[in-house]
């Protein structure tokens, strides 16, 4: 019998070993609680949650609530769980934290070819890894430090970051071109940035609001990031009123086509896919609260009904640059044999997580019954957070699942049918890749 080891007993791991457990493969989970805690975990229990008790939005015309579809209807342990341990939150689905965790402790632990053990391992070369023919890593965004180093030492120092500073990513077509446009510093020949310049008139209002704005206080084991060069862009104005204008709003280089002038200041926005669907706010790294997030960053022109599809945030968060580190099998491409899953491959969330976990599970309990699982497909929920961690972006950040890691729809439509139209399509060719694949869940 195959044996797996898995290394984390959060929602990836949860997720991993009883995927593997069905396809009859024996999985020890090694779960360092309660013999040692990260700075944000109080529980024993596995799959604690450690922030909010949400798995977000249900309506499966949203990215998240797609995901949690196709989980679900993939044998999902984690929305199992959820159902069961639901509580009142509107569309949202929501738990309770201490049933949820309890909930799945027992399922995991009470599964008969699942061994749960509490001890930390500290290194991938650790002996008692020696016995199983592969090792999942999936430690979550708190790794401890000795692991980290252990990992550092296989893939190097420049593609393991312990910081996830996240600007904001905004849709493509809610952008307003008409007081945009596209060109980098020194080349305006150049499309690779599309820029919205601000008069001095427009610069000042975004500045006193922004520093005025609400932001989420760090952690005491947060408060490292400022020293990584990851300020927030909050925090840059704090220091003087010009100090984003020299920085990443500065406008040198640039000339704006409709006016012929220089402006004040440019906010760059950098395309996220190919298809420039989505983009990423330049230098707008932040903790500043949500709902402050879109009031303050609707002043910018051209943003004005802006689609937020990812907010920013700055958290500790160990995590790997995915597209030079892992395949497509979510496997070390410098240590074969062991695979990572969860917020540490490079997605970002409790489901994105849990997401990752299962499927990692699935597809090697498939290929141990010696059959070839087929990715799923990039029009997919799933199939889009997975191809997110083969996009070798210029910088690679994690992400929760949102409509811009879709393939753009090749129709044109109306904005309100577009979220639709992704929601059809993608239930239409998960339908059609689970009759391909033969995927069938085994209890």
């Amino acid at each position: 019998m195959k044996k797996i080891a898995i290394i984390g007993g959060g929602l990836a791991g949860c997720e991993a070993a009883l995927q593997l457990a069905r396809h009859d493969i024996q999985v020890t989970v090694f779960e360092m609680k309660p013999e040692k805690f990260s700075p944000a975990h109080q529980s024993s229990s596995l799959g604690e949650l450690v922030c909010s008790n949400s798995f977000r939005s249900m309506e499966t015309v949203t990215g998240v609530g797609l995901l949690q579809e196709e989980m679900r209807r993939l044998g999902s342990l984690v929305m199992e769980a959820a159902y069961k341990c639901r509580v009142p939150a509107g569309k949202a689905l929501a738990v309770d934290r201490e049933k949820f965790a309890a909930y799945l402790t027992s399922s995991v632990e009470g599964h008969s070819l699942i061994q749960v053990l509490r001890k930390e391992i500290k290194d991938l070369d650790d002996s008692l890894l020696r016995e199983f023919d592969s090792v999942i890593i999936a430690a979550g965004p708190l790794v401890s430090d000795p692991l980290a180093e252990s990992l550092f030492r296989i893939i190097g120092a420049e593609d393991l970051y312990f910081y996830d500073a996240i600007a904001p990513i905004v849709g493509a077509d809610s952008v307003d071109y008409r007081k945009t446009f596209w060109g980098s510093r020194y080349k305006p020949e150049d499309d690779a940035y599309l820029n919205c310049p601000m008069s001095e008139e427009e610069y000042y209002r975004f500045y006193r609001e922004l520093i005025e704005a609400q932001s989420v206080p760090a952690r005491d084991f947060e408060k490292e990031i400022h020293f990584q060069g990851c300020m927030p862009v909050e925090a840059m104005a704090a220091k003087g009123e010009l100090t984003m204008a020299y920085g990443p709003l500065k406008p040198v280089g640039l000339v704006d086509p409709g006016t012929g002038r220089q402006p004040f200041a440019v906010v760059q926005l950098r395309a996220e896919n190919l298809e420039k669907t989505a983009f990423n706010m330049v230098g707008f790294q932040t903790r500043l609260k949500y709902n402050e997030q879109k009031r303050v960053f609707r002043l910018i022109p051209g943003l004005e009904n802006a689609e937020f599809l990812r907010l920013g945030s700055m958290h500790r968060n160990t995590f790997v640059n995915a597209p030079q580190v892992l395949n497509e099998n979510l496997e070390l491409k410098a240590r074969p044999g062991v695979f990572l899953a969860g917020q540490i491959s490079g997605v970002e969330g409790y489901l994105e997580s849990a997401a990752c976990g299962l499927w990692l599970g699935l597809k090697l309990g498939l290929e141990a019954r010696g059959e070839k699982p087929v990715q799923p497909p990039r029009d997919t929920a799933l199939g889009a957070l997975m191809a997110h961690l083969q996009n070798d972006t210029v910088k690679f950040q994690p992400s929760n699942i949102h409509f811009g890691l879709f393939p753009p729809l090749k129709v044109r439509t109306k904005k309100a049918r577009r979220k639709e139209m992704h929601a059809q399509r993608a239930k239409e060719s998960f339908e059609s890749w689970l009759s391909r694949a033969d995927i069938r869940n085994t209890d």
